[in-house]
């Protein structure tokens, strides 16, 4: 019985110390990458604040070309909304609806993801000008729920997300800066 005892003992403070712990992690994930194109900010804002235009570069296509996709509402304006659905993981399934304009130097959404997990984001792509060119700025926040803000601890966002996101950069500035010659 006393051997029962000490390993519900420690059975219980190994299920308690992570859970504890995660009441000390925070709870918010923030990501945001940022590149300088050589073109003037209203050449840049033209081919960032629509869905469609986000659309022409996303690094996702490049994981399929061919996912659904479906468009609700006046792009260009807030309440427009875009979903996709996809059989590839890097995918998934979800949406993305304009939540804030302000031309030509912010243009803010709201993601949710549904497969392959549930999970809510604001996305932003901010432009500041600069030398006759243009600062871009993308970026996102979102939260993990507790206890799954503990896996912090083991994530690397910067592995996670610098492939995709310097893939999308690149194309931007490639877009901008041919349509600038």
């Amino acid at each position: 019985m006393k051997t029962l005892k000490k390993f519900g003992l420690v059975l219980l403070i190994i299920i308690a110390i992570p859970l504890i712990a995660a009441l000390f992690i925070a709870k918010e994930v923030n990501y945001e990458k940022t590149i300088s194109i050589n073109s003037p900010t209203e050449v840049v804002w033209e081919n960032v604040n629509s869905l469609a235009d986000l659309d022409k570069w996303s690094p996702w296509n490049d994981y399929d070309p061919n996912m659904k996709k479906e468009m609700t509402g006046i792009d260009g304006t807030v309440g427009a909304s875009q979903s996709w659905e996809s059989n590839v993981d890097e995918v998934g399934k979800g949406s993305q609806t304009i939540a804030k304009i302000e031309e030509p130097f912010l243009f803010e959404t709201t993601l949710k993801f549904y497969t392959p997990y549930e999970s809510e984001a604001k996305a932003y792509i901010k432009l500041v000008e600069e030398n006759g060119g243009t600062n871009v700025t993308w970026g996102f926040g979102s939260e993990m729920p507790y206890p799954f803000n503990l896996m912090k601890l083991f994530m690397n966002m910067e592995e996670m997300m610098d492939k995709d996101w310097n893939n999308g950069l690149t194309k931007l500035k490639t877009l901008c800066e041919n349509q600038s010659l």
